[in-house]
């Protein structure tokens, strides 16, 4: 995994104005980078929500508070129990009269939890003894039980913050009376039948729970009173606040380590974004000023194994092909200067020479070569203009499957009587099953009528053009072959250059020398290559005459 900026690139690759923007840049800069804020924003609300949940559906109170209902029930029928096991077996019980138990002296032998007390009723239902008011045995310390109730300051201020938060949605506790415990008492017995043992839950106003529970007293199955038991008020709640803080503590860790971490994945993503960016308007800024320009350089990021490290590529190579472009068009526009010069300085020549001579037949003479230097610039400027928009033609252009020997046939019945009119025969050998590929079926003819056409034009009579293609796996190969005198060694590496032309004196000025560097553009635009080459008696003895030349196309399929 790659983290921040762990690439290098030598110092004179990067841009002064890039390098010294870096250096004023922190390892992350929040107030000039959005994105890592908004990194690290998203972060923290996806955190909040979850946090917030947690606290808000209180998953852990709701089974404390089950726990706790359970635990007093069983606490309210051990006490019944314990009375019941006073009472005598025959003699009649009357607990309003003190007949067979004093309630009073059993209240006083129990030990009750802090803060809980204990009513017993009569069978009418009428209160006789109130442990806060009797007294019950003190109850025995037990080491190592109780609740860690420690905070620190932070867990203190985001409990009183959330508490803030519970009575802004609860309505006001003045509106709400006091809790009575002797009240939620006497309401539970009547709902206490024969055997059966009910309970209710109850917050004061303050918001703290009390429990509060009611079974039946029974002698020999027969109802002969009540007792009913409370909780303090807020244990429950010493305990969900205790959970609630370590809930806190734990977010409190996750906050600080999920914006650590959203600060390294911001810086790396945004610092280099902003290095390409930066890259890029420094360029254009220069550019628009129009001094001393130079060259865009985008920082090298293709070390790292993700988007941004393709991206880097993909600007560095974008950049480099519009500077292959432009440097591209500059020698274009230089080699078509050059190429114009010639015919004009001729026209010049022809012209003030036109003037001052006085025979006819070299004014004739004159006008012949002014009509060539003419023709010349004419098929030159086309050429140069057909040259120009083919790579924006190749883009807009496009491309359809269609069968490459259909092609090549039509093109060999139309050109074969070309060659047959100079005296030079023209061989097809094609195969017999289709060749399916796909492209420009029309720019691919031009490739082909180009090279046919010239190897014609360098072939004498009796000599012979032959055109063949063979499928070879993924590629099909298509070869131009000719009987003509061949390329010069010193051509082969130069024939597919822009306006390099070496033709027989005869056909001087009437080629542009743009034709097999159309072609070659075209070729290589499809996927393909193109090569020129001697056809020799033997390829051991590379000094031979050669036989003809040679020019291959392979296409993909």
């Amino acid at each position: 995994m790659v983290l921040g900026e762990d690439w290098v690139a030598p110092s004179g690759a990067v841009d002064e104005d890039l390098a010294k923007g870096r250096q004023r840049r922190s390892y992350i800069s929040l107030n000039h980078s959005p994105l890592a804020r908004k990194i690290i924003t998203f972060n923290l609300l996806a955190m909040l929500v979850m946090v917030a949940g947690v606290l808000y559906l209180n998953p852990f109170r709701d089974s404390l508070v089950f726990q706790r209902e359970s635990a007093i029930v069983s606490e309210a029928e051990l006490i019944a129990d314990v009375f019941e096991a006073r009472m005598p077996l025959s003699a009649p019980v009357n607990l309003a009269a003190g007949d067979g138990l004093d309630v009073a002296e059993v209240m006083r032998g129990i030990e009750l939890p802090e803060g809980a007390t204990i009513y017993v009723f009569d069978a009418a239902g009428n209160l006789l003894a109130d442990s806060g008011a009797v007294g019950t045995a003190p109850r025995e310390r037990v080491e190592g039980l109780g609740v860690d109730s420690r905070s620190t300051m932070l867990t203190d201020l985001l409990n009183s913050a959330w508490d803030w938060l519970t009575r802004l949605a609860h309505r006001d506790p003045g509106a709400a009376p006091p809790v009575d415990t002797r009240a939620m008492a006497e309401a539970l017995v009547p709902q206490v039948a024969a055997g059966q043992t009910v309970m209710a839950t109850r917050r004061n106003t303050s918001g703290a729970t009390i429990f509060s529970v009611a079974t039946g007293l029974f002698q020999n199955d027969v109802h002969v009173g009540t007792v009913a038991m409370t909780s303090a008020a807020g244990e429950i709640d010493k305990l969900v606040r205790v959970e609630r803080e370590q809930v806190l503590q734990m977010f409190v860790v996750a906050i600080i380590v999920s914006i650590g971490l959203s600060l390294v994945l911001a810086s790396t993503i945004a610092n280099p974004l902003s290095d390409l960016a930066a890259a890029a308007e420094i360029g254009r800024d220069r550019h628009s000023r129009k001094m001393t320009p130079g060259r865009i350089r985008i920082p090298d990021l293709t070390a790292r194994p993700d988007e941004i490290g393709r991206l880097s590529g993909a600007l560095r190579g974008m950049v480099a092909a519009l500077y292959d472009r432009i440097d591209a068009n500059e020698q274009f526009a230089a080699d078509v200067a050059h190429e114009i010069k010639n015919p004009l300085a001729s026209l010049r020549s022809a012209v003030a020479s036109l003037h001052v001579v006085k025979r006819e037949d070299q004014r004739l003479r004159l006008l012949e070569v002014i009509d060539h230097d003419v023709r010349r610039l004419d098929r030159l400027v086309s050429d140069i203009s057909n040259a120009s928009r083919l790579d924006s033609d190749l883009v807009k252009e496009e491309e359809e499957p269609f069968d490459l020997l259909k092609m090549l046939a039509n093109l060999g019945d139309h050109l074969g009587r070309e060659a047959g009119a100079k005296g030079v025969e023209f061989i097809t050998d094609l195969p017999a099953d289709p060749i399916r590929i796909t492209g420009l079926e029309a720019r691919l003819a031009q490739v082909f009528v180009n090279l046919i056409s010239n190897a014609i034009s360098f072939c004498e009579e009796g000599d012979a053009v032959r055109v063949w293609a063979r499928k070879r796996e993924n590629r099909v190969l298509v070869v131009v072959e000719d009987t003509g005198p061949g390329i010069p060694e010193q051509a082969l590496s130069k024939v597919f250059k822009r306006f390099y032309s070496q033709r027989p004196e005869g056909q001087f000025g009437d080629h542009s020398g743009l034709g097999l560097a159309i072609s070659k553009q075209i070729v290589e635009a499809h996927g393909g290559v193109i090569w020129a080459e001697n056809i020799r008696p033997t390829d051991a003895d590379i000094t031979s005459e050669p036989l003809g030349a040679r020019f291959v196309v392979g296409l993909p399929v």
